[in-house]
């Protein structure tokens, strides 16, 4: 696949979901290295949740598998499922390569924890699909907990309960994590936000909004980053199958104010906002964790959600450290996320 490196500074602002001056495009990462043992697989999976969405979006994702040391020589063997979600304009492919995701199960191999690791694309004509279901976008909410689940169960040795899942993901990913998390308990056991974006509800003044709806739809890969992020948040929160191109509801009223009801659209997939109404599915988890950068924009909204959680007597372990959007994430998916699933999913089985 051919790839090219990028400034950790563009990395971070991209990941992070805020403006950056120059033209907005997808992120692309150096091939990741595949460690002696390590089997990766891209598999194409059909979401049957991703039909007819008005974006056009395709139904057949890419996916990202990765397979422990073990795996070719214990035929009998069945393995814990962490599914690990990509944030926002960087392709499912792009993100497994720069986590080093294959490095990442070697690692926990050596130290005896085993996983099958699955990084699916949801790459969309505005950047991202926002793991939220919309008829414009597709619902994708839906695929990564219910196609995806079930394609990885038949088609791998896996442990096919929910004891066996986690879910991960990091910014986009991370808000992915939350949301696909609260809205499917049953599928996943744990689950693990890294720098989750998006967390607070969106606002708009009317002067943004109505920069928003002047958008021409061949224009959104030159709208710049922030605008773009703007758009997939509009479409995937606030769809609208009567108003094209974008199919969207425009969060600007006919008198030029803010249009009230699209922003109570966009707050009802606010994490913070869900927890209220999804504290049932928060306590059934085993086990639940989100982290961030000292130096990460998204600090507080990451900080006004685990304080959420404590507010309804909800355990979940919230950990900051030194670094920033981008810089760490890796690593600690390496050795600090990984090994929190090893303790909270099903173990190997024979």
């Amino acid at each position: 696949m051919p790839s090219k490196s990028i400034s950790g500074k563009l990395l971070a602002a991209a990941l992070a979901l805020v403006a950056v001056p120059a033209t907005a495009q997808n992120i692309t990462a150096p091939d990741a290295v595949i460690p002696e043992g390590i089997t990766v697989e891209e598999v194409f999976v059909h979401g049957a949740s991703l039909e007819g969405n008005l974006e056009e979006n395709s139904a057949t994702r890419s996916v990202m598998v990765v397979l422990p040391p073990s795996y070719a020589s214990s035929p009998e063997r069945h393995y814990p499922v962490v599914y690990y979600l990509h944030g926002f304009a960087i392709s499912g492919r792009d993100f497994y390569d720069y986590m080093q995701v294959p490095t990442a199960v070697a690692d926990n191999a050596a130290e005896g924890r085993e996983f099958i690791v699955v990084v699916p694309d949801t790459l969309t004509a505005m950047g991202g699909s926002m793991y939220s279901n919309s008829v414009t976008v597709g619902n994708f909410r839906d695929f990564i907990a219910t196609d995806l689940v079930a394609y990885v169960d038949s088609h791998y040795r896996t442990i096919p309960t929910r004891e066996g899942r986690g879910l991960a993901g990091h910014s986009m990913g991370g808000y992915g994590t939350w949301v696909v998390g609260m809205t499917h308990p049953e599928v996943f056991n744990a689950i693990w936000a890294q720098s989750a974006c998006c967390v607070s509800p969106r606002n708009e003044t009317p002067e943004s909004a109505a920069a928003m709806a002047a958008v021409p739809r061949e224009g959104v890969d030159d709208s710049g980053f922030g605008m773009r992020a703007g758009l997939a948040s509009a479409t995937a929160w606030a769809p609208d199958p009567t108003n094209p191109p974008f199919y969207v509801q425009w969060p600007l009223a006919e008198d030029g104010s803010v249009d009230r009801l699209v922003l109570a659209q966009w707050a009802a997939n606010s994490p913070l906002a869900m927890v209220a109404g999804h504290v049932e599915a928060l306590e059934s988890f085993a086990a639940i964790g989100s982290d961030v950068g000292t130096e990460d924009g998204l600090i507080r909204d990451d900080t006004l959600i685990s304080q959420q959680l404590e507010r309804f007597g909800i355990e979940h372990i919230f950990e900051t450290y030194d670094g920033n959007h981008v810089n760490r994430i890796g690593e600690r998916f390496s050795s600090v996320v990984l090994p929190f699933f090893a303790e909270h999913l099903a173990s190997e089985t024979e």
